[in-house]
């Protein structure tokens, strides 16, 4: 007996699987594939790899960096000899890898430091000795950010 797609399964009575349906369908297909792709890269490099697509046995990944990238590249081989060991990809033959860098970085901004009462001590005298208004004004106000 033939072994029914997840659309075909997923078909209501008409036969046209309705659109959400269908999308459901292939993310899940799509979860399946990444899963077993994933299985087949070292443990050591798979942080940092999601898998792109996989058509006419050509399997795309994408790492975060250029270094997971290029050690995926030199056991290509070895990957694409476990990927062929699966059903859904036994007819593997290339095996491409893209370096898609993370969209952002979990850096935090530093915190920033509040002015001494030393300095603002140093920029109240400097306002005094100031001839121009305007800037003995912006001193004064900078002066007034001190910490008590």
């Amino acid at each position: 007996m033939k072994k029914k797609s997840i659309l075909e399964l997923l078909a209501d009575n008409t036969g046209r699987a309705s659109a959400l349906r269908n999308l459901l369908a292939k993310a899940e297909l799509h979860q399946s594939a990444e899963e077993q792709v994933l299985d087949a890269i070292p443990a050591t490099l798979r942080s940092g790899v999601r898998f792109i697509s996989s058509h006419e046995g050509d399997v795309t990944v994408s790492a975060e960096s250029a270094s997971i990238a290029s050690q995926l590249r030199l056991r290509q081989h070895e990957i694409m000899e476990k990927l062929r060991e699966k059903e859904m990809f036994c007819y593997v033959w290339r095996f491409q890898v893209k370096v898609i860098p993370a969209r952002y970085s979990d850096r935090t901004l530093p915190a920033r430091e509040l002015l001494s009462n030393e300095n603002a001590r140093l920029l109240q005298e400097e306002a005094g000795h100031t001839k121009d208004k305007n800037l003995r004004e912006v001193l004064e106000k900078l002066a007034s950010h001190a910490q008590d």
